[in-house]
């Protein structure tokens, strides 16, 4: 079997928002540190990152706003947002973050490695157009599916985003685009207070953008149950040629920046499900990339599970059964999934009813 690819690199720990910022180096400190302890059998290899440049980061962002943040390289703490800055580094950092995700697809696409995990930071999938956000400045995710419908030729690309919070960058990204399915799970209403069910796309995108909002308080069984339900039918329907993971894990129950109940294994078996798909539409081709997760623990364990099932899961038994029978579920939950799927049977008339 081929290995499993990351991207793991020091530069990626000298981005610093102040000693006591959530999204702080210490979250990529426990994760490399874990991994130096995974057992020798894993089938883990490092892709080494690059510097992304000016004109690919401007694929997604404005021109102006990639010289601003190029800008503050080698200044210290300039502010971009209420709770995003940058340091020194970020840029060098930002860059690469970008950079290294773009040679781990390459790495997917030429069969060097079978799937893989962007262990980088700062995140992404709040960066807008023009604009740092929600400890943000380029969006990686949005980024690396641009640079596979250009540099690979692709024309249709999944991007899961499985974060608490909304990808709202992503969403805007490619919210006239029919080439980029982009499917959100997240507690709403939360920040940065986008993501509800009628945002559904424009144009040509109509019908391409699927958020299910879900009220706090979801644990393994709601999430699994959306994956089941909601998901999986999409991605089956749509046929991605690679599908993206926003892979956020601030929805684990220990997380102190949200309310929902994910644990190690309920994310472990919604990525069980992303790889059964991924081996059934489209050759393997799925590539994560780090968004939250602000408990050092919870977030350690959680990345832990998610590399033993990359690089050991073997995609051609059934993923993880669906358990619960909808009626156990949350109320809130039920209505809020048969809402989403009620508005997404208009473009995917395949969705099951509840």
């Amino acid at each position: 079997m081929k290995p499993t690819g990351i991207v793991k690199e020091e530069v990626f720990l000298r981005h610093e928002m102040g000693p006591y910022h959530p999204e702080s180096p210490h979250r990529l400190q426990v994760i490399y540190e874990m991994i130096e302890e995974l057992p020798a059998a894993l089938n883990i290899v490092n892709v080494k990152a690059r510097d992304a440049s000016e004109q690919e980061l401007s694929w997604i962002h404005d021109n102006r706003y990639v010289r601003l943040i190029a800008a503050t390289a080698g200044r210290a703490d300039t502010w971009l947002d209420p709770d995003t800055s940058t340091c020194a580094d970020s840029w060098s950092a930002a860059s690469r973050a970008v950079g290294g995700l773009f040679n781990l697809l390459d790495a997917v696409m030429d069969g060097r490695v079978r799937n893989g995990f962007a262990l980088v930071r700062p995140p992404g999938h709040h960066a807008e157009r023009g604009r740092a956000m929600g400890f943000c400045l380029f969006n990686n995710i949005a980024l690396a599916a641009k640079y596979a419908l250009k540099h690979h030729g692709m024309e249709r690309i999944a991007i899961v985003d499985w974060d608490l919070h909304h990808g709202n960058g992503t969403q805007n990204a490619f919210y006239d685009e029919q080439r980029v399915l982009f499917i959100s799970t997240h507690q709403y209403p939360h920040y940065p207070g986008s993501g509800g069910l009628r945002e559904v796309g424009s144009g040509a995108g109509e019908g391409y953008t699927v958020n299910l909002p879900m009220d706090a308080g979801c644990g393994d069984e709601e999430y699994l149950y959306a994956f089941h339900a909601l998901v999986a039918p999409l991605l089956e329907a749509f046929r991605p040629q690679m599908i993206l993971v926003s892979a956020g894990f601030d929805a684990h129950e220990l997380d102190p920046l949200g309310g929902m109940g994910l644990t190690e294994e309920g994310y472990q078996q919604m990525l069980q499900i992303l790889m059964h798909l991924a081996a059934e539409v489209c050759s393997d081709r799925l590539v994560l990339t780090l968004e939250g997760g602000y408990n050092l623990r919870a977030l350690r364990d959680s990345v832990r599970q998610i590399l033993i099932c990359l690089s050991g899961y073997d995609p051609s038994k059934e993923p993880v059964p669906l358990q619960p029978e909808l009626e156990d579920l949350n109320s809130n939950f039920r209505s809020r999934l048969r809402d989403a799927l009620a508005v997404q049977r208009r473009y995917w008339p395949g969705l099951p009813s509840l």
